[in-house]
């Protein structure tokens, strides 16, 4: 699994909600999930949510959740605060999604993002997801255009 420096990842919980709907109104602004949305993901079947933690503050610094339907998972998001933004904050926490839809036997790993939000295209890419895919006016209300990626586990 790839570290970055000074972070620990963590499973999140309900004491966590505060700083990631502050995470995903910067991140996401009006597309954001509401703080009734987060709790509900956090504590819904199947779902696995976890935090990038600056281990000398004790800081969130990135939170990701996974999807596991019995057969394939689904990357539900990756947000990592805009000041640690291509330090590997989003690249550890991807790689603990990937191994944990392994341990669970996934087939795939899926998702789907923005066409225009390059650095999590590189993200995804470099770990090896391929797009399949795009979805019309997928983002709303932005309608913007997304690619549906898939990476093969078996």
């Amino acid at each position: 699994m790839t570290t970055a420096p000074g972070v620990l990842v963590r499973p999140l919980g309900e004491e966590d909600l505060p700083v990631l709907e502050r995470m995903e109104q910067e991140l996401f602004g009006p597309g954001a999930w509401s703080s009734a949305s987060l709790a509900e993901e956090l504590s819904g079947p199947g779902r696995w949510y976890i935090g990038a933690e600056d281990v000398a503050t004790g800081a969130l610094v990135g939170y990701a959740g996974l999807w596991f339907d019995g057969f394939d998972a689904q990357v539900m998001t990756i947000g990592t605060d805009s000041a640690r933004q291509g330090a590997g904050v989003g690249t550890v926490m991807l790689d603990a999604l990937v191994a944990h839809a392994r341990g669970l036997g996934a087939g795939n790993v899926l998702l789907e993002v923005r066409v225009d939000n390059e650095p999590a295209l590189r993200l995804y890419e470099r770990a090896g997801f391929r797009r399949m895919g795009r979805r019309r006016g997928y983002y709303q209300p932005e309608n913007v255009d997304a690619w549906t990626m898939s990476l093969p586990l078996r």
